[in-house]
């Protein structure tokens, strides 16, 4: 999740933080511990001046200095966590324009895991998202150049680039690590966050795949438009469908937490130090008139997806279906650098739904858990491992949580947490729903008598 407010007050936050600096330095004047711990802090420094001074001089040919100090400060942030990163000025005009919601390539969200990239969801009607990839899936090479060795944003930019040019993927999936190829074509991806009809002529579905700058108002417009469409008398309530959705702006998921309650905490941000607890709170206005409201989460729901279910699951404002989601409970916050130097992504917070919980490493668990049944070709391959999984992750303590499954039906007749959902907004009891659904999973695992020929 991505604290937006970095960009807009950059000049103020990096001022402060020189301030900081400042009182803090004048503050270590007389203590000998920490003029010794400066000390040898400036001693690595020294070191890492010599290294850089001996690579320079004596490397077998002439190094790109600006790369050896960039990817330096890369595995610096890199080793913190899964999430901290540093971004050169393309980087940082890419992950801007990407939070705008339009850039060009593939259309998947990914991260990085054991030196591959490691897709976190395909982003809905993509080039990636039409050819298969799925969830969970590793990626291994692009156009034939192994990943192993780049860094996240590297790997990223190669499979970036102009609109109608082709790129082939090298994907390892499940557990077995299938080798499969897929050749796409870059298109212009320009991120609908929001999409949504009408479901069953009295309750509207929303998808939201991802929290960018359109989405608060993608999701007012959509609900602005059931509430012409159907009447309030007729009207059963929203489905908000959040898989595979890996989250994005946090002012986006706190808006909209705040179009389905009017008062009381979303979300609170903590920090290292107490006084850098933030607390955001609703305002006036339930722009839902209290409809009642489904959320479906899978295991690829992340960040700002799971501050939006953990939030509406807290006020009792929601009933959540689906299965445990991704568990990313940290806040990135992204500090400009000024000038043409890019911009770190570092972790500044945890967060915390409004009764306290942190789902770092543990995920939202849903109030029903239905899972979807999958094709023989996919099992195994359809799960997420999870925030837990992750090399270097926060920790949360002992009772992390691993991954879930991720995997959405194509056919709407065939999504069992969408039917599920629609049967408990038109009056059917979560008991009622549950057992239904346990009695056809174990039929259709009972094996049928077999039969003899007379």
């Amino acid at each position: 999740m991505i604290r937006k407010t970095a960009l807009i007050a950059t000049g103020i936050a990096i001022g402060a933080g020189c301030a900081t600096l400042g009182q803090q330095a004048r503050a270590l004047v007389g203590s000998s511990q920490a003029l010794a711990a400066t000390a040898e802090t400036y001693k690595h420094l020294s070191l890492f001046g010599d290294v850089f001074d001996k690579v320079r001089a004596d490397y077998v040919e002439k190094p790109d200095e600006q790369k050896l100090v960039e990817n330096a400060i890369n595995g610096m942030l890199t080793s913190l966590d899964p999430h901290s990163s540093y971004l050169d000025a393309k980087g940082f005009k890419d992950m801007r324009t990407q939070t705008e919601g339009k850039f060009g390539g593939l259309g998947i969200e990914v991260t990085q895991e054991d030196g591959l990239v490691k897709v976190v969801t395909p982003i809905d009607d993509t080039p990636a998202s039409r050819a298969g990839v799925m969830s969970g899936d590793l990626i291994g090479a692009i156009d034939d150049e192994s990943v192993q060795g780049m860094t996240l944003n590297q790997a990223v930019d190669k499979m970036r680039g102009q609109i109608n040019t082709p790129v082939k993927l090298t994907i390892y999936r499940g557990k077995d690590k299938q080798k499969i190829e897929v050749k796409l074509t870059r298109a212009e991806i320009h991120i609908k966050s929001v999409r949504s009809h009408k479901q069953d002529d009295d309750a509207y579905y929303v998808r939201i795949s991802q929290f960018n700058e359109e989405t608060a108002d993608g999701l007012r417009a959509a609900m602005a438009k059931a509430q012409e469409e159907i009447p309030a008398d007729k009207f059963k309530g929203y489905i908000i469908d959040l898989r595979n959705n890996p989250g994005g702006l946090l002012d986006q998921s706190i808006q909209v937490v705040n179009a389905f309650i009017d008062k009381g905490e979303i979300v609170s941000t903590r920090g290292r130090n107490a006084e850098e607890t933030q607390r955001y709170n609703a305002r006036p206005g339930d722009l839902s008139k209290g409809k009642p409201v489904v959320v479906l989460i899978n295991g690829g729901s992340a960040s700002a997806s799971e501050i939006v279910a953990g939030a509406l699951q807290d006020h009792k404002r929601a009933t959540l279906i689906g299965t445990r989601s991704f568990g990313k409970g940290s806040v990135q916050t992204i500090i400009p650098l000024g000038g043409n130097s890019g911009a770190l992504r570092l972790t500044t917070a945890r967060y915390y739904t409004p009764s306290g919980r942190s789902i770092q490493a543990k995920g939202i668990d849903p109030d029903m858990v239905i899972l979807q049944d999958v094709p023989d070709e996919l099992k195994g391959k359809d799960d997420t491992k999870g925030e837990a999984s992750l090399k270097g992750h926060l920790k949360n303590g002992e009772e992390e949580k691993s991954g879930s499954q991720a995997y959405v039906p194509p056919d709407e007749k065939k999504d069992k947490q969408l039917i599920a959902a629609i049967e408990l907004l038109h009056g059917k009891s979560r008991a009622q729903i549950m057992a239904e659904q346990q009695n056809k999973d174990t039929a259709k695992e009972t094996p049928k008598p077999a039969t003899k020929a007379n």
